[in-house]
């Protein structure tokens, strides 16, 4: 049974008979029980997949002051004498209730225990509040008619005010107030799709009682007043352009600002040129450009192929579903240039995708093994003239990109020197091509496929922070703004390795003014994940706590699971191993620790006193892969060696990890820490015996 989460209105759930939101395809509600089930839900939902403490969730359920607890009317009652075994018993009716057909003992799926409370683990799809949201955010890149629709549509989940019963919650409050300006937000945007496709008759009717509801709202005013003008109804635009100057006046106490002012002046003017241009400056653009372009090139055209990848380009760095089209289309775009059998195209087709690579994990091996294949054929096919020498470039460093972590030859190709294995020799290549052409957007290109090949062992953060120096200084020469935020991100991770807290800040900063000048949403993933290992080095276990769990959140949906997958464990795991906390609550979880459970396991074994399994666990353990966690992942290793008195583990981990000394450990990936590599090497060698 796939359960949705209704909040928009009062809290409800609903057993789903179908796969969308709408009223048609809901099943039967589920019983909720008491005020304070559904406070429990409603709480767990606005953590938005968190966890929440259990000490917050009684502090929450039972305030120690007098007041409504927003469940009935009257004071709230004095909290159970075991508010915390009462709670559990809330919990288990409500599992009872969402999971019907778990087996007995079988632990829960979708709200889950996990490290000191709850979490509802609930799809981003099932709940109204989240699919609002998403709607409202998808809206923004979509055609008037596009963007009509999907509001209409979403506009109608509201059944009331969002979390209707708890209006009164503190807990609520700030959730209640966001998603009330975000459905204001979506009115607006629904009546400017409307004035777009002409429909400004409509638009008025909408607008006049959400301008009389929401007086303060200078965007209702000017819309209904533009509405009015585009229907003929150039008196009534100006009654209400001076309604709106009185309201303001006199409730507010300010004038109207520029936009209402600018306004009408034009309809005095009777400026049609402003006031009615048509469907909107870039939205008319493109679409007359698309069509133009759909008129005059043919459908086989080769030249279709090159301009495809060029739109996947720009698709990728939007995150989320547009990361993960483009690489499904990506693919589609290299086997159908293969199969027309030019490798002059089919070298463009595959160099164009230089979309910046920051994360050393791939999301798609099985895609990314299919692009290089077809670079190797590709760079065969093509003539040995120096006419394609800059096509075998980026074929090259699409190699090395495409290969990050899978090869290590075991020399340093940091900066360019030397390489071993296929992926290094080809972004040695690639950046030495670069150079010989002076092409800047191409030694970006090589740079970043230099980077992916600077794991050959641990310590190299130096090697890294040399490439992120230069791509950004040529980036800013260039004015090559994604290159730019790739170079900051990779000097980011430098920083935090040796502890540099003041310089990896000036480089978070930058990438996020860089992000959002250019629009680039997937940069805040990074310096939100670097936000949560700054406080895990430098604040309390509790507040790095919560920012991991809003760093994860910024994951969901991010179309990165390379990035995703274990990564929240991962941290929370380091974070208390980092300020000497018990693993227990950890082990005892469902929690997934996706790639990394071979490094993970044995400590998690040995928190539940499982001696003789986990040193089986650090026997099988295989060297982790050459990747931005490599260093973390050998001082797991350390620490269950130590604990599990393995000398065999523990010469091997100190002689991985004897490079980077002096750097914090696993802080090169710029997401977390297991504090400095010196005090494991320190460990290390007391137990060895060795200098």
């Amino acid at each position: 049974m796939r359960v949705a989460f209704g909040v928009l209105g009062p809290v409800v759930a609903w057993a789903e008979s179908g796969d969308g939101p709408d009223e048609a395809v809901r099943g039967a509600a589920l019983a909720l029980r008491g005020p304070r089930h559904r406070a429990v839900l409603a709480r767990l939902v606005i953590a938005r997949r968190r966890v929440v403490p259990v000490a917050r969730l009684v502090e929450d359920l039972w305030p120690e002051r007098p007041g409504n607890d927003g469940a009935g009317p009257g004071p709230s009652p004095a909290p159970p004498a075991d508010p915390v075994g009462t709670l559990r018993t809330f919990v288990a009716a409500l599992r009872r209730t969402l999971e019907p057909d778990r087996p007995p003992r079988a632990p829960a799926r979708l709200l889950v225990t996990e490290g000191p409370g709850y979490a509802l683990r609930a799809a981003p799809d099932t709940v109204d509040a989240w699919r609002f949201e998403q709607a409202v955010t998808e809206a923004a890149g979509l055609p008037p008619k596009d963007v009509l629709a999907l509001l209409q549509r979403a506009l109608g989940w509201w059944r009331g005010p969002a979390y209707a019963e708890f209006a009164d919650q503190p807990w609520a409050r700030a959730e209640r107030s966001r998603l009330a300006e975000l459905r204001l937000h979506a009115v607006e945007r629904r009546a400017e799709a409307r004035l777009s496709l002409g429909l400004a008759a409509e638009a008025a009717a909408d607008l006049d009682a959400h301008a009389a509801e929401h007086p303060w709202r200078e965007d209702a005013w000017r819309l209904l007043a533009l509405a009015l003008y585009r229907s003929g109804r150039q008196g009534d635009a100006l009654a209400v352009l001076r309604r709106a100057r009185a309201l303001l006046v006199e409730q507010l106490g300010v004038d109207p600002g520029p936009g209402l002012r600018a306004l009408e002046a034009d309809i005095l003017r009777q400026d049609d040129d402003r006031l009615d241009p048509g469907a909107g400056g870039a939205e008319r653009v493109w679409a007359e450009a698309t069509a133009a372009y759909d008129r005059t090139v043919p459908t086989g055209a080769r030249a279709r192929l090159e301009s495809t990848v060029t739109l996947l380009r720009g698709l990728a760095v939007t995150g989320g579903d547009g990361l993960r089209s483009a690489r499904r289309h990506r693919l589609a775009a290299v086997s159908a240039a293969e199969e027309l059998g030019d490798p002059h195209l089919c070298a463009r087709v595959i160099g164009a995708y230089d979309v910046p690579a920051v994360w050393t994990r791939l999301d798609d091996p099985a895609q990314a093994a299919q692009v290089v294949a077809a670079a190797e054929r590709t760079l065969t096919a093509l003539p040995p003239g120096p006419a394609e020498e800059a096509l075998r470039a980026r074929l090259l460093a699409t190699i090395a990109l495409e290969t990050r972590g899978a090869d290590v030859g075991g020399a340093n190709v940091g900066g360019g020197r030397g390489g071993g294995g296929r992926g290094a020799q080809a972004a040695r290549l690639a950046q030495e091509a670069a150079r010989r052409l002076d092409d800047p957007v191409l030694l970006a290109f090589a740079l970043n496929a230099t980077f992916m090949q600077t794991f050959q062992r641990a310590g190299l953060a130096p090697e890294r922070d040399a490439i992120g120096a230069e791509l950004v200084e040529l980036s800013a020469r260039h004015d090559l703004f994604t290159s730019e935020v790739l170079g900051r991100l990779i000097r980011l991770q430098a920083a935090c390795a040796r502890g540099d807290f003041g310089a990896a800040d000036e480089h978070a900063a930058a990438a996020d003014r860089l992000a959002e000048r250019h629009e680039l949403p997937l940069v805040g993933v990074f310096t939100r994940w670097y936000g949560a290992l700054r406080l895990a080095e430098t604040g309390t276990f509790e507040a790095a706590e919560a920012a991991y769990g809003d760093a994860a959140a910024e994951l969901t949906g991010a179309g990165m699971p390379g990035l995703e997958r274990g990564l929240l464990s991962l941290a929370l795991l380091c974070l208390r191993l980092r300020h000497g906390r018990d693993l227990l609550v950890l082990a005892r979880t469902d929690a997934d620790w996706g790639p990394y459970v071979p490094w993970v396991r044995p400590l998690l074994l040995l928190a539940e006193d499982r001696r003789p399994e986990a040193a089986a666990a650090l026997r099988g353990a295989p060297a982790p892969p050459h990747d931005l966690l490599y260093e973390a992942m050998w001082t797991l290793t350390a620490r269950a060696a130590l604990a599990l008195d393995s000398p065999p583990a523990a010469r091997r981990a100190h002689a991985e990890l004897l490079p980077a000394a002096g750097e914090l450990a696993g802080a090169a990936s710029g997401l977390l820490s297991l504090g400095p590599v010196d005090s494991h090497l320190r460990d290390l060698a007391a137990a060895l015996r060795t200098p």
